[in-house]
């Protein structure tokens, strides 16, 4: 789409373009958990090491768009931002990746099997965090156009519903977090201490997931507040 802003032209590619492209990236990484764990709950240890392999391989590819950002990213442009909000916005949606990477390194590392009165519970939080992760993304990608209209008009309506969205997601994950760990603790007295500890940690780390991505939407709305 050609720009709307008579001053986009001096820069040639879109400075924010890669910014999009991070959280695309980091989005992926996210996007393979459910099948992560719905590879390791049919005992399918050949799938879930592909699975690891390609969450760290996204999680990879992150790390590489960040820092390319960081190098790139021109000191002097003419946008309605401080060019740190850019960075520090990189550096929030980068947590989403290197999380969905600790996730896995995590499980892959014990052979971590949650017990199978859980696994429904478990699949349906990973879900639920990774859409998260998704309705982030879908306003990150509106973040060009908000650029371009200086943050005014309907762009910032149609964004700031998005953001709405994204709150009520990220709610969502607490309530199915809490009720998953209710379970995990009816069930403590059968299950090995050391297991039940990094249940209780992949637990949370997945709900870190759609915290991290929440506060990628925050840091959107703070932008547009600029």
């Amino acid at each position: 789409m050609a720009s709307r802003n008579p001053l986009g032209n001096l820069f040639g590619r879109s400075p924010i373009r890669p910014i999009q492209e991070h959280m695309q990236v980091a989005n992926e990484a996210a996007q393979h958990l459910p099948e992560f764990f719905q590879a390791i709950e049919a005992n399918d240890w050949d799938r879930a090491q592909t699975v690891h392999k390609d969450i760290l391989a996204a999680e990879k590819a992150a790390d590489k768009l960040k820092r390319s950002v960081r190098r790139h990213l021109p000191k002097s442009l003419f946008l309605p931002v401080p060019r740190s909000d850019l960075l520090s916005l990189v550096s929030i949606q980068d947590q989403v990746a290197n999380t969905a990477k600790d996730i896995a390194v995590i499980v892959m590392g014990r052979n971590m099997r949650f017990p199978d009165k859980l696994q429904a519970s478990l699949q349906g939080y990973a879900e639920a965090c990774t859409a998260t992760a998704q309705q982030a993304l879908l306003a990150i990608q509106e973040l060009d156009e908000l650029l371009e209209v200086g943050f005014s008009g309907r762009e910032v309506k149609r964004v700031e519903v998005m953001l709405k969205e994204l709150d009520k997601l990220e709610r969502r994950t607490d309530k199915v977090a809490i009720s998953l760990r209710a379970k995990l603790f009816k069930m403590e007295d059968e299950l090995p201490p050391v297991d039940v500890m990094f249940y209780y940690r992949v637990i949370s780390l997945l709900g870190a997931v759609a915290d991290e991505a929440e506060t990628v939407g925050d840091r959107l709305q703070i932008l547009m507040a600029r």
